[in-house]
């Protein structure tokens, strides 16, 4: 079944819509041991009781397909007389009007599932008119069929936390009385399976709330169908898997699941367009080798993987977008995003170096000439005076006496200039 069919079913589970014919069950102790049977016209039931029993119908087929609801087959020795199958088809058409028949499968549920506590069997029936539908998904008034089916629901029953409460007679505060409450349901089925928006009796509908521990015994043993994995199990399987080979204590597993996380889901991706929304990509032997190659793992360890994840799966590989985890692609994509900061900042921390030798460098210079500066200002103070010629002049540089006074004599060409104590001058 797929999503449309499972809504277009669970939308006849409101007041309004509701049309089942009966409901029956059975509540079983601890002990395995049958504590009273119920059983009403659907329709009769009080308000309170009609909503919560809808409540049950709506949980018996809700949540994710894979994972919260699994497709089952029947072998076809289950659908042969003594089958298990055939029980249910014998409880289909009786329309659990059959007192015998019901206690026989009551005990068939007890004696195939595994449960410590208390718990409540339930039985619905309905009958569905099928509308022809047009393309366009309208509802034409002409019915194509009508879907017999029955809804099986297993939940716990437990005792009421305890606690204070208004002891009304008494006129005060005590002890509350602990009641044995039914809770949310924890394992159903749809029979038959409404497959193709048709009556399908070699299939079901298996839900379990518990995705990762889910009551696989009942699968085998109570439908005699095959024991289908959850997504979360095939998750949680082909992960451990991986850890086991790589080293669960080595620090880089983690990181080099990720990486097959990340390339997973590229694949994914890469599957999707080219192939239609129906087509299932499966987590073959192919697709895991070219999968462990792109995650860059040595052929030794992929090997043992493959080897692993054929011996595990078999001939059910494992649905490839089952395995993904959105909480490591998550992560993931956070660590990209911090490698990259990390490139960034080393980039920052080169550049910032460089700068530093550059202002180092300039620095020096500065010093340098700070320090000839300083040198020229202490020879001009030692001498009286200082003169700073081209090299071509010093040589021309004479002393002189004039007017009874030592001179020095710089000879001077026309076009030639002087700068005196920092002025220009013609002389």
């Amino acid at each position: 079944m797929n999503k449309k069919e499972i809504l277009e079913i669970k939308k006849r589970f409101k007041k309004e819509s509701a049309t089942f014919t009966r409901v029956v069950g059975c509540y079983v102790d601890g002990n395995h041991n049958k504590v009273c049977k119920i059983g009403n016209t659907f329709l009769n039931l009080d308000e309170d009781e009609f909503y919560k029993y809808l409540e049950i119908a709506n949980k018996a087929l809700s949540g994710t397909l894979g994972n919260n609801l699994l497709n089952l087959d029947f072998p076809v020795e289950e659908e042969e007389v003594g089958g298990r199958q055939q029980i249910l088809m014998a409880l289909r058409e009786t329309k659990l009007q059959d007192e015998a028949l019901l206690d026989t499968y009551y005990d068939l549920v007890i004696d195939t599932y595994d449960h410590a506590g208390n718990y409540l069997i339930l039985l619905f029936h309905d009958a569905y008119d099928v509308m022809t539908r047009t393309s366009d998904n309208n509802n034409l008034d002409e019915s194509e069929e009508v879907y017999e089916y029955l809804i099986c629901a297993i939940c716990p029953v437990d005792l009421s936390k305890p606690g204070l409460g208004y002891l009304e007679e008494e006129h005060r505060i005590g002890p509350r009385i602990r009641d044995w409450i039914v809770g949310a349901v924890d394992t159903a089925f749809l029979f038959p399976a409404f497959n193709d928006r048709s009556t399908d009796i070699h299939a079901t509908l298996f839900y379990t709330k518990n995705t990762k521990e889910p009551h696989s015994e009942f699968m085998a043993n109570g439908l005699g169908c095959g024991v289908e994995r959850t997504a979360t199990e095939q998750k949680m399987a082909f992960h451990s898997i991986v850890r086991n080979v790589l080293g669960a204590e080595d620090e880089h597993t983690e990181e080099v699941l990720l990486d097959i996380q990340q390339n997973l889901s590229e694949m994914i991706d890469e599957y999707e367009e080219t192939h239609d929304e129906e087509d299932v990509f499966l987590l073959d032997k192919d697709v895991v080798s070219k999968l462990l190659t792109d995650s860059n793992i040595s052929e030794e360890k992929a090997s043992r993987i493959e080897k692993s994840v054929d011996e595990a799966f078999g001939e059910k590989p494992p649905v490839a977008e089952h395995v993904i985890d959105s909480k490591a692609l998550l992560q993931n994509e956070l660590r990209v995003e911090k490698l990259a900061l990390e490139d960034q900042v080393g980039d920052l921390t080169l550049q910032l170096n460089k700068k530093e030798d550059e202002l180092k460098e300039r620095t020096t210079q500065l010093i340098e000439k700070q320090e000839e500066i300083d040198n020229y200002i202490a020879e001009t103070k030692t001498y009286d005076v200082v003169l700073r010629v081209k090299p071509e002049k010093a040589s021309q540089i004479k002393s002189q006496i004039i007017d009874g006074q030592k001179c020095l004599v710089i000879p001077m060409k026309e076009d030639e200039h002087a700068t005196i104590n920092g002025v220009n001058t013609t002389v």
